[in-house]
Order: C-alpha cells, then sequence, then structure tokens
C-alpha cells in the first residue's frame, strides 16, 4: 500500500456512528465502485467509493459491506464481503486481501468472499424491519453511467420488491461532513505534498515554459512523497485562460508578464488537498496584478474569519459577496450605481467573482456535507474568492482549506508563501 492506513479503530467508530443513525431493525448495504474500462483491454486507475473506505478503509473492487446491528446472530452484525484471491490473480495483479488481513484492517470479524454474498443476505433479510441502500446524492452530481451502487440497488429493488427502503446518504452526508483528529492528519499530510509541489514550481517557472511542464513538476513532487497523483484534473492557466474558470488543457506558453492561476492539490490516501495560487510568470508582480491580489486576500482573510461553529453557511456566502463587493468598487470594476440597481438574485458583484466561495473537502474534493445546517466542528471547507477580469487578461483566486475548530478555525495552509511578497522571495531567491 502506498499510503499509511487509518488504523482499524477509526473504521470501527464511523460503522458505530452510522449504525447509532439506523432505524431499528435496519439493515444497510455498500458497495465498492467498479474498475471502469477504456478500449481493448484497458481499464481506469481504480478509485474506490468514498462511502464504503469511510466505513471499512477497503481500497479494492468487488466489496460489499452489510451493517445489521441488531441481527439476532452476532456473527452477522458486520460483514464484510471480498473478492476472492487466487495465485493468478497474484501473478497478474497482485494479492487482494486476505480474509485475515481484512480483519485487520477493517476491525471486522465476519468475512466471506463475495461469492458467497447472495446466500448471506437471504439468510438475514427475513429478521430486518427495512433495508438502506446507498446512492450518490451530492448537489453537484451529474451521473450518466450506471455505478456498481446503482446497478445493485436496481437488483435489490427487483429481487425483494416488498422491502421497505430507507436512504443511507442523508446519513452518511451528516457523519462524513465531521472529520476525527485522523482524518484531519491525513488531509494535511496531502497539503504538506501539495506544499511542496508548490515550492517547486515557484521556483521552476519563467517565462516561456510551458503550462504542462508545470502540470508534470508538481506530479513529480506528488509522486516521490507518496502521492497516487491529483486529487482532481488540475488547472494550471496562465493569462486570460486564468479566466476560464474549469480551463483543463494546460497546453499554453506562460508568457512574461503574465500572472499564472494553479488550482491543484495532491491525494493522499483518499484525501483530498484543494489549493488555489497565482504567481507572476517572470517573479515580480505588476502594480495592477498586486493590487487585484492583495483585494483577493483580504477576502479570503475575512471569509476565514467568519467560518466558525454555529455559522450558517447561506448567510456567510452573503456577507463574502459584500466584502467582495466593496473591493470591486475600489478596484473601479463595478460602480455604487450599479450595487444599489443590482438584481439580488445575481449581484453586481458576480460579474467578476461568479462562484461559490467554499466547499466542503476530504474523501470528496467536493465532499459531502448538509449546507441547511449550522457549521460544526471537525468541518473542513476550502476558502477561495476570485476575481476574473476578462477584459485584462487577468484572473486571480487564492484558495486554502480549513478545519472548523471549538474556537474558530485552523487554516490547514498556514505554512504556505500566500503574501505577494512571500511568493517574490520564494521566485526570486
Amino acid at each position: 500500500m502506498r499510503y499509511q492506513q487509518l488504523s482499524s479503530k477509526h473504521y470501527t467508530q464511523n460503522r458505530n456512528r452510522f449504525t447509532s443513525e439506523m432505524q431499528k431493525g435496519g439493515l444497510a448495504i455498500f458497495c465498492s465502485n467498479d474498475i471502469y474500462p477504456t478500449s481493448a483491454d484497458g481499464h481506469m486507475p481504480f478509485k474506490q467509493a468514498s462511502d464504503i473506505f469511510y466505513l471499512s478503509g477497503v481500497d479494492q473492487e468487488e466489496t460489499i459491506l452489510v451493517l445489521f446491528p441488531d441481527s439476532f446472530n452476532k456473527q452477522y452484525r458486520e460483514v464484510l464481503f471480498l473478492k476472492e484471491t487466487s495465485e493468478t490473480i497474484a501473478i497478474w495483479e497482485g494479492a487482494k486481501l486476505t480474509k485475515q488481513g481484512a480483519r485487520d484492517q477493517t476491525g471486522i470479524q465476519t468475512i466471506f468472499w463475495i461469492s458467497d454474498f447472495e446466500k448471506i443476505l437471504n439468510t438475514i433479510l427475513p429478521e430486518a424491519s427495512c433495508v438502506y441502500l446507498n446512492n450518490n446524492e451530492h448537489t453537484r452530481a451529474v451521473v450518466e453511467v450506471e455505478t456498481r451502487e446503482m446497478r445493485f440497488s436496481s437488483w435489490f429493488r427487483s429481487k425483494y420488491p416488498h422491502f421497505q427502503i430507507e436512504r443511507s446518504a442523508p446519513l452518511m452526508h451528516k457523519l462524513r461532513a465531521v472529520k476525527d483528529n485522523e482524518e484531519i492528519a491525513q488531509l494535511q499530510r496531502a497539503i504538506d505534498i501539495t506544499h511542496e509541489g508548490f515550492n517547486r514550481v515557484m521556483k521552476f517557472v519563467k517565462p516561456g515554459v510551458m503550462e504542462y511542464e508545470i502540470e508534470a513538476e508538481y506530479m513529480h513532487e506528488f509522486l516521490r512523497r507518496g502521492s497516487r497523483g491529483f486529487a482532481y484534473t488540475p488547472i494550471i492557466a496562465s493569462g486570460f485562460s486564468a479566466c476560464v474558470l474549469h480551463y483543463i488543457d494546460n497546453d499554453k506558453p506562460c508568457q512574461d508578464g503574465d500572472l499564472l492561476l494553479m488550482d491543484v492539490g495532491a491525494e493522499y490516501g483518499n484525501y483530498n488537498a484543494d489549493m488555489t495560487r497565482c504567481i507572476p510568470v517572470n517573479g515580480r508582480f505588476s502594480a495592477r496584478q498586486r493590487e487585484v491580489y492583495n483585494a483577493v486576500l483580504r477576502v479570503m482573510k475575512g471569509a476565514t474569519s467568519l467560518l466558525r461553529p454555529g455559522a450558517i453557511l447561506g448567510d456567510y456566502h452573503r456577507q463574502v459577496g459584500e466584502m467582495m463587493t466593496k473591493e470591486l468598487v475600489d478596484l473601479q470594476l463595478i460602480t455604487m450605481d450599479e450595487v444599489k440597481n443590482q438584481n439580488p438574485e445575481w449581484p453586481a458583484y458576480k460579474k467578476y467573482f461568479m462562484h461559490g466561495t467554499s466547499h466542503f473537502l476530504g474523501l470528496d474534493v467536493h465532499d459531502v456535507g448538509h449546507w441547511s445546517k449550522p457549521v460544526e466542528v471537525g468541518n473542513v471547507f476550502t476558502v477561495e474568492p476570485g476575481i476574473y477580469i476578462r477584459e485584462e487578461n487577468l484572473g486571480i483566486r487564492i484558495e486554502n482549506n480549513i478545519v472548523i475548530t471549538p474556537n474558530g478555525n485552523d487554516d490547514l495552509f498556514k505554512n504556505f508563501a500566500i503574501e505577494v511578497e512571500e511568493i517574490e522571495d520564494v521566485m526570486n531567491g
């Protein structure tokens, strides 16, 4: 295993937290992701489904977890089904988890091969009062292919049509939004790896380098430090490309005088960092770049101060919009008349800052959580305001990741260069 795994105690506690939220007599089933094919005999790298990973730590395909806390037979209160390993699999792919290895890693004592799943399920289902099925209910999810969990849900509803079905997703969103110390440490590891990549790139960037060369520098540093690579497709955007919010071509040269926006993060153990930094290609900010950069930085610092226990995310985003409005007026990008006559559904500041300021972060880059509930200790958020001036070929976004603490928050990026002078010192040191 490339990364340091979390303790079996952590996964046992996660399962206990989930089962404590279930209805009496409920039985919950979670499935791993598929390995998705490309063409011929190729396939994409495996990425485990976040929910089954959160509950078990198992990071391989063809895995099913059954939680049935009220089962009369204690053996069936937690059951894990695994792909059966073999000598052939070990030769061609590498050995899969053994039953004892799974017990040690997950804390689950009852392990079967997945070929036994239907037989065991038929044994325990008659006791269940309802069945919890899982699905991707993220507010921004657009799923156009059938996942293994979707396929399983359809199969279960067809085969057992008379069972009462409950949804696991609302419970998982509540639980996964609150990170414990082990998860925060794993996130910090991903962030620290990202930091090393950023330091490397600041010393590498100069006029004439290609955006994809910078992407390669990050990848080199991430892999050599135990990451499996980028947490998401990186944005390496110089000049006007920084005004394209989801620019991922990364195929243009970095020109002298341009600013370079880099939205990148390392993955570590399935946890994800999410950083954005802007640096001058030639090592020195122009007066205008400095002016806009510092405006974004002030909004980021102000937004960070608002994120604390009890904050309401809707109110938070409105307050950040007010901060940004002031900065844009001061930059003479919008006028007070435009502000007074703005559409409340699309305020004047949205012309230059059109995306949200924060999202949950964790096992998914846009992690799950309930947006209608007050902010809690253990929530982890990004803070990422930006100003995008297309007419000036200038786009600036600055992004850190913070964890909510009893007295406010802790910036997990606090050791990163972020001030104009800090960035210039590293680039010219």
